[in-house]
């Protein structure tokens, strides 16, 4: 399984950026062959003996991207942004312990670059972001259909989706209490809750 983190590669002013991806895996010598495969000058490849970890780390951050993009889109400033990225790291961690306490996910996973380092880039520049702050800065007034339509160009949310998926077993296991952060990014994008809980919710 291969969890790509920011695979882009800028050249601006003749500097190219060298990217940093991981590849969870189960079997030593398939880890090392997906690393021998991917791995290039421009793109450093390292192996995390952890698939459920990296991929839940892949869905989970783009719950935590839409309420970054609301604090954003709310005009808040960056200390803000970084405590909405604390706090929903440690539900990302909480929820990956509680649920899938036997799958062998390792706390360094959440420090690699399948864990903080892609959720940092998607909490500054990812798709999630942009349409939640856009959906912050109308103030509601436009759907985040509408708003997908108009900024994606055929691209999809992830977030909301994975927020809804989310709260759909938090709500079955009684359990929404003890995830505030994700319950609050569900109930704005969903619900009548409105935008200034992402800040006003006790985390």
């Amino acid at each position: 399984m291969l969890r790509a983190h920011g695979r882009e590669r800028s050249e601006r002013h003749g500097v190219r950026c060298v990217l940093r991806d991981h590849i969870g895996y189960k079997d030593d010598a398939n880890g090392e062959l997906f690393r021998l495969a991917y791995d290039d000058p421009a793109l450093k490849v390292g192996t995390v003996k952890d698939t459920v970890g990296v991929e839940l780390c892949g869905a989970l951050k783009n719950i935590v991207a839409i309420g970054a993009g609301f604090v954003d889109g709310l005009g808040m400033g960056g200390n803000t942004k970084a405590a909405i990225i604390r706090i929903g790291l440690k539900e990302m961690v909480k929820f990956c312990k509680t649920f899938y306490p036997n799958d062998g996910i390792s706390d360094d996973t959440f420090l690699e670059s399948c864990g903080v380092a892609d959720l940092i880039t998607t909490c500054y520049g990812g798709r999630n972001r942009k349409c939640a702050e856009a959906f912050a800065a109308a103030n509601k007034t436009k759907s985040l259909e509408v708003i997908e339509a108009e900024l994606l160009g055929g691209q999809k949310l992830q977030g909301t989706l994975t927020a809804k998926e989310v709260n759909h077993i938090l709500k079955m296991k009684g359990m929404e209490h003890e995830f505030p952060f994700f319950t609050t990014v569900y109930k704005i994008s969903y619900e009548d809750t409105p935008l200034s809980a992402i800040t006003e919710t006790p985390y």
